[in-house]
């Protein structure tokens, strides 16, 4: 049973002229004020989800990214901000490019994030596909092979970091520590410090392919899967369980996994396809060209592949596909108890932010999704762990510290604005949102 609600926001600008027919990807671009607007985004639906009792934000590293849909280059930095924004919420990485940072660096960040935050921020690890960001940090992504064997000894290098006392690692890319002498004895080993509070520390990373999947379950780590059609989660969801069984660790359908889908919550289907669909384009216009469509056509050939679709996939294909959910909260909670239903050791729903959509309009599903979802659900399952009257004393302690000035939100409990710029933006074309 679903137990725990997520979200997940990649860093994007508040887009316009969105849409199949909107501005070409490659043609946005951006100033640096309105590249660093995510960051306030990202703090104003942390702290609404913290007050709702959401379990975990999770954030997306990318760089370079001019044309404004992935703009957060260091996310334990993000995260250990949002920590200091927020309460209780979890802060998740998805994921850390461990490619384009030395493992060590990498290690010593999140020890002390893991330290000061009391273990709310996740670590996640992922290979990375954009070759504008791993060949320009010196990394290999072109070449597949060479980018998965540099992967798998950074891992091992990031886990000795972790778990050991003091350590030594000798491999292809790296030696630590090197053969050097050491205020007057030859070094044979060293030791991260500090080292995480929590141990063992849960690492998580994306499907991306049956020998992902394979490795994941070798090391332990838990899985993330996000807008895959039916079919194909269903093959990936079991993959999973028989890799981690091989490994000697059994495990339910859906164990150590998040399941990630689109949502958009309106009074009838017709009305959320509509608000929904600019937003949909607008993602796969981006990300269609990497590889994102995870979808099966109903021979089970995945999209893409020899006889099977090979266009941008619309609205109407990922509703099909169980990947997203529009409609009145009863609808979407029925789709997304099929899938539950499917999977008995889910514990872990996730919300994609779909590229495009206002910030101010993702706030208010948020709202939405927790009235009439998840606080509805049977108390074995509820997502939201803090008790109501403590969610209202932090709306209180909340409105006491707010400033009053001009630039005081005009976003409800969601705090400060961003820029006004942001706001200014918002103003007229837009529909009228759902009242609260």
């Amino acid at each position: 049973m679903i137990k725990r609600f997520h979200a997940l926001y990649v860093g994007q600008v508040e887009l316009e002229n969105i849409g199949l027919h909107g501005t070409p990807a490659d043609a946005r671009r951006y100033s640096n004020e309105r590249l660093s607007e995510p960051l306030f985004a990202a703090r104003d639906v942390a702290q609404l989800m913290d007050e709702l009792g959401y379990y975990a934000l999770w954030t997306a590293e990318h760089h370079f990214q001019r044309e404004g849909y992935e703009c957060f280059p260091n996310l334990i930095q993000l995260s250990l901000w949002l920590a200091t924004q927020t309460t209780r919420l979890k802060l998740g990485c998805a994921f850390n490019v461990v490619p384009m940072w030395h493992p060590i660096r990498l290690a010593e960040d999140y020890a002390m994030a893991d330290i000061v935050t009391d273990g709310r921020v996740i670590m996640g690890v992922g290979r990375g596909y954009h070759s504008r960001e791993v060949e320009t940090f010196g990394a290999p992504v072109i070449d597949q092979v060479a980018n998965r064997e540099l992967f798998e000894e950074q891992i091992d290098l990031l886990l000795k970091c972790f778990n050991e006392e003091a350590f030594t690692h000798q491999g292809k890319r790296y030696d630590c520590p090197p053969s050097v002498e050491y205020r007057g004895y030859q070094l044979t080993d060293i030791t991260c410090v500090p080292r995480p509070k929590y141990l063992p520390v849960e690492i998580w990373m994306p499907i991306a392919s049956s020998k992902s999947i394979d490795y994941m379950a070798s090391k332990n780590f838990k899985a993330m899967v996000t807008l895959n059609g039916e079919k194909i989660l269903d093959d990936v969801v079991k993959a999973y369980r028989d890799a981690c069984a091989k490994y000697g660790r059994p495990k339910q359908l859906g164990e150590d996994m998040i399941w990630g889908a689109g949502l958009y919550l309106a009074d009838t289907p017709e009305e959320g396809k509509r608000r929904v669909e600019p937003s949909h384009d607008e993602r796969y216009k981006w990300f269609a060209p990497f590889g994102f469509v995870r979808y099966a056509d109903a021979q089970g050939r995945t999209w893409g592949t020899p006889g099977a679709p090979a266009r941008v996939p619309a609205l109407a294909d990922g509703i099909q596909q169980k990947a997203w959910f529009c409609g009145p909260p009863s609808l979407v909670v029925e789709g997304i108890k099929s899938i539950e239903a499917k999977y008995p050791g889910l514990e872990d729903f996730m919300i994609h932010w779909a590229e495009g959509l206002p910030a101010r309009e993702f706030q208010e599903q948020l709202r939405w999704f927790a009235r009439d979802v998840i606080a509805r659900r049977p108390a074995s399952g509820t997502g939201c762990p803090y008790p109501r009257q403590l969610v209202s004393e932090r709306r209180e302690v909340r409105r006491l510290r707010a400033p009053a000035s001009p630039a005081q939100s005009n976003l409800g409990e969601v705090g400060r604005s961003a820029p006004k710029a942001r706001d200014d933006r918002r103003k007229g074309g837009k529909a009228p949102l759902r009242a609260t």
